[in-house]
């Protein structure tokens, strides 16, 4: 199974202030860890919301909205992708995520769908559609 890991905003991060060397050694060495166990699909962190936008979508109509974003609390500053045999393994590796400045964050751990998922509305056309895609994304990059 694939979990993202969303790393929450701080007043920090929303502030543009670049971590520590202390925290960048420390990810550094979970990140290893994650790497050695074959758990990490992908990681990064994210520029603060003030450098952001969103697309909102209202009918057929979108409008384009500048950062910075209220609520830190709800923003995102990084992410990473982990392939795990279970949620609770998941949440093994996030309690021993670094925090070496001891300073107050959050980690938020949602269950990517896997094409299983969407059950018999998956039709085997769309399989092969979203399978096609995947490959040509895979070639690209």
């Amino acid at each position: 199974m694939r979990v993202m890991v969303l790393v929450k905003a701080s007043p920090a991060s929303e502030a543009g202030v670049m971590p520590g060397e202390a925290l960048l050694a420390a990810m550094g060495q979970y990140n290893e860890q994650l790497v050695n166990a074959g758990v990490l699909l992908a990681g990064e962190g994210l520029h603060p919301s003030s450098r952001g936008h969103r697309v909102v979508f209202e009918g057929a109509r979108s409008r384009v909205v500048d950062g910075p974003f209220a609520e830190t609390k709800e923003l995102v500053a990084g992410f990473w992708l982990w392939q795990v045999r279970s949620m609770d393994e998941a949440l093994e590796w996030a309690a021993r995520c670094p925090n070496p400045e001891g300073e107050h964050f959050e980690l938020e751990l949602r269950r990517v769908f896997e094409a299983e998922d969407f059950g018999a509305e998956f039709t085997p056309e769309l399989r092969a559609q979203e399978d096609a895609l995947r490959a040509r994304v895979d070639k690209q990059h």
